[in-house]
């Protein structure tokens, strides 16, 4: 999993509640098995008409939004199904960092497992920078993951709190399999002692 330590870019703002893992990545991409590619579907409903090209009033389809990798948006964002696709899609589209107030349970799981980093921040400071993400001047923000801030294109900071371990697999790339493989010694040793213990259990075990 890619690091993440300090992301530097555009923001773009998504006024909206209750966006679903739907409407971020619709059903229709859901029989891909691998990742790369699903930007182009993200939020495809908003970005496309019914002929697939891309409808001009839609942020991400604007300069320097199409470039955009933090989004803000509304409360409750990714709730719907549990689909890992949406933070594929959400990655491989170039953005890192969702903002909002609140985010559903399993998208944050999900995203967080995937590099993403998803920020809850007050109402008050969300519209600040949902504001601030809606002009081309301001939209340029700094999240730094380290000192747990997000400065805005004025220099001003907002400070972000994070679960320590989740900032500690995010800050060094760690998905699960790498987390369990930093026990490895650990878990040979166990292994070992588990072969004298129980031997049965490796039957048939090649050497």
């Amino acid at each position: 999993m890619k690091k993440f330590t300090q992301l530097k870019g555009t923001a773009a703002a998504i006024d909206k509640i209750n966006i679903d893992t739907d409407q971020i990545i619709p059903k229709q991409y859901l029989t891909a098995i691998t990742k790369a590619g699903l930007g182009k579907g993200l939020f495809h409903d908003f970005r496309y008409d019914m002929n697939d090209d891309e409808l001009p009033d839609f942020v991400l389809n604007q300069d320097p939004w199409k470039n955009a990798k933090i989004l803000v948006s509304g409360e409750n964002f990714g709730c719907g199904s549990s689909r890992e696709h949406a933070p594929w899609s959400l990655n491989d589209f170039g953005i890192r960092c969702v903002i909002a107030p609140s985010f559903a349970d399993i998208f944050f799981n999900n995203c967080s497992k995937n590099g993403i980093l998803l920020i809850a921040l007050s109402e008050k400071d969300v519209n600040v920078l949902m504001n601030d993400a809606k002009h081309p001047a301001t939209c340029s923000m700094i999240v730094d993951l380290l000192d747990q801030t997000v400065t805005r294109s004025n220099s001003s900071t907002i400070q972000f709190t994070i679960d320590a371990s989740l900032k500690y697999r995010l800050l060094n790339g760690l998905d699960d399999i790498e987390l369990t493989l930093l026990q490895s010694d650990h878990i040979k040793v166990f292994e070992e002692k588990q072969k004298l213990s129980h031997p049965w259990l490796y039957y048939g075990e090649s050497n």
